[in-house]
C-alpha cells in the first residue's frame, strides 16, 4: 500500500489573481508526490492481464461469482491494449490495473448483493433524466444542479467507487465516504491542478461510467492509455450490454437508498443517444452544447499534465491528435442521432446560456420534462449554484497554440458539421 507524503513543491503554475497557467507543460518538473508515485510503482510492477485483475479483486473481496461472463472478452481486450502501449509508465500501468481491479471488485460485490436480494431484479425504475455532452461542456455543473432535487436519485462519488455498502461496514458504520476522502487527498497531492477543472471530492456527483465500467464498457480506460484497439471496438459494437448493466446497477442502488428516478450523465452518451433511449424507455435526455475547441483545450491540457507521470516519454502530439479525433467521433454520432430522438423527451442546453442563467435553464428543463418546479426545488438548486461558483479553486488558463501547436480557427473547421446542426453554439476560443 502506497502512502503519498505531503508535497514540498507545488505544481508549476503562474498567473495573477484567480487566473493560473501551467508553465512547464512541454518540459515538466515533477513535484515530490509524482516522484514518490513513480518510485513506488517502479518497485512494485503490475501484470496487465484480465486473469491478474480478476485474481486481485477476488482476493480483496473473498467472492468469486462475477455473474454473466459476457464482459470478459472486453476486459481481455482492454488489458491487452494497455499492455501494448509501450509508452505507458509504471504509474500509468498501476493506474490501469487499479481501475480494472476496482471495477471487478465492485462487480463481485454487486452480484453478491443481488444474489442475497433477488427482489432487486423486480424494481421498476421511473424514466430517468440523463445528461450528455462533450467533456468540459457543462455536464458536471448540470448534473450537480439536477442532483440538488431530492426527488431524483443521483450518484455521489463515494458511492460510485463502491456501489454496495455491505462489505464496507465497520462497527456498524459505513466506511465508504472516509475511504473516498482519503483517496481524494492522495489524488490531489499527486495532481494538485486536477481540482481546477474536475474535482472528485467524496460528495461530488459522479458519472454513469462508474457503473458501466463494471461491465467493462465505455471509454474510461482511454483516458489512462493510448488504446485505439479499444476505441475501435466501442465504435463498432452495440453498447446495449454495458448499458443494460448500468440499469442493473441502478436498481441495486435504488434498493439500498431511493428514490427510483435516476439522474445521471456521461459525455460518452453523445455517441450512444439512441442506445440510451432504448435502454431506458421514456428517458428525458439533456444535450449540453459548447464550442468543441473550448472543450478540447481543457481536456487535452489535463491529459497532457497527467502524462508527465503516466507516460514514459511525454508525447503531447499523440494526446492531442487522439482526442481531437475522439471528440469529432462523439459529435458526428450526436449529429447523426439527434433527430432520431423523441423531440418531446430532449432538451438542447447551450453552455453560454447555462453559465448566464442556470436557474432559468433548470426551469426550462423541468417544464420540458414534465416535472414540477416547486419552491423547495428552486431553493435547493439556488444553494447549489451558490456553492459551485465557477473558478472557486482558481481558473486554469489554456494555450492551444503554445502547448499543442493548434490554431483554434483551423481546428474549429473540423467541426463545421456540428455548428451547422447546432447554430446557437457560440465560439469561445479565438
Amino acid at each position: 500500500m502506497m502512502t503519498i507524503q505531503p508535497a514540498t513543491q507545488t505544481a508549476e503554475l503562474t498567473g495573477l489573481g484567480n487566473k493560473v497557467r501551467i508553465t512547464d507543460m512541454k518540459a515538466p518538473v515533477l513535484i515530490d508526490a509524482q516522484n514518490q508515485l513513480l518510485e513506488y510503482t517502479n518497485a512494485n510492477p503490475v501484470t496487465l492481464t484480465a486473469d491478474a485483475v480478476v485474481a486481485a479483486a477476488m482476493a480483496q473481496t473473498g467472492l468469486d461469482d462475477l455473474g454473466d461472463s459476457g464482459f470478459r472478452p472486453r476486459l481481455d481486450l482492454i488489458m491487452s491494449a494497455c499492455e501494448a502501449d509501450v509508452n505507458l509508465s509504471s504509474a500509468g500501468r498501476a493506474a490501469v490495473f487499479s481501475l480494472a481491479t476496482r471495477f471487478v471488485r465492485a462487480r463481485l460485490e454487486l452480484e453478491d448483493f443481488i444474489r442475497r436480494h433477488p427482489e432487486v431484479e423486480d424494481i421498476e425504475l421511473a424514466p430517468p433524466l440523463i445528461d450528455a455532452g462533450l467533456p468540459r461542456s457543462g455536464t458536471t455543473y448540470t448534473l450537480q444542479l439536477l442532483a440538488a432535487d431530492k426527488r431524483l436519485r443521483s450518484l455521489q462519488h463515494w458511492e460510485g467507487l463502491r456501489p454496495v455498502g455491505d462489505h464496507y461496514r465497520k462497527d456498524g458504520l459505513d466506511t465508504r465516504y472516509a475511504l473516498a476522502e482519503a483517496e481524494w487527498i492522495e489524488a490531489d497531492a499527486i495532481s494538485p491542478i486536477a481540482k481546477l477543472t474536475h474535482e472528485f471530492t467524496p460528495d461530488h456527483i459522479t458519472e454513469d461510467i462508474e457503473l458501466t465500467g463494471m461491465d467493462f464498457g465505455g471509454y474510461y480506460f482511454e483516458w489512462f492509455a493510448n488504446i485505439p484497439q479499444w476505441r475501435d471496438y466501442q465504435c463498432t459494437h452495440d453498447p446495449a450490454p454495458w448499458l443494460g448493466y448500468l440499469r442493473r446497477a441502478i436498481k441495486a442502488l435504488v434498493h439500498q437508498r431511493g428514490p427510483n428516478r435516476w439522474v445521471g450523465k456521461c459525455p460518452q452518451h453523445m455517441e450512444q443517444l439512441c442506445a440510451i433511449a432504448e435502454a431506458f424507455p421514456g428517458a428525458f435526455l439533456i444535450l449540453n452544447h459548447r464550442d468543441p475547441v473550448a472543450s478540447i483545450q481543457s481536456g487535452i491540457t489535463m491529459m497532457g499534465y497527467a502524462a508527465r507521470f503516466t507516460q514514459r516519454t511525454l508525447d503531447l502530439g499523440q494526446i492531442a491528435d487522439y482526442w481531437v479525433d475522439r471528440y469529432e467521433h462523439l459529435l458526428r454520432r450526436c449529429v447523426e442521432d439527434r433527430d432520431r430522438l423523441d423531440p418531446e423527451r430532449t432538451y438542447d442546453l447551450n453552455f453560454h446560456k447555462l453559465m448566464a442563467d442556470p436557474m432559468g435553464e433548470m426551469e426550462s428543463i423541468y417544464e420540458r420534462a414534465g416535472l414540477s418546479f416547486d419552491e423547495a426545488t428552486r431553493g435547493a438548486i439556488q444553494a447549489t449554484i451558490e456553492a459551485n461558483s465557477r473558478g472557486r479553486h482558481r481558473q486554469l488558463q489554456y494555450d492551444l497554440r503554445g502547448d499543442f501547436g493548434f490554431d483554434p480557427a483551423r481546428l474549429r473547421e473540423r467541426f463545421g458539421f456540428y455548428f451547422d446542426r447546432f447554430p446557437e453554439v457560440r465560439i469561445e476560443v479565438e
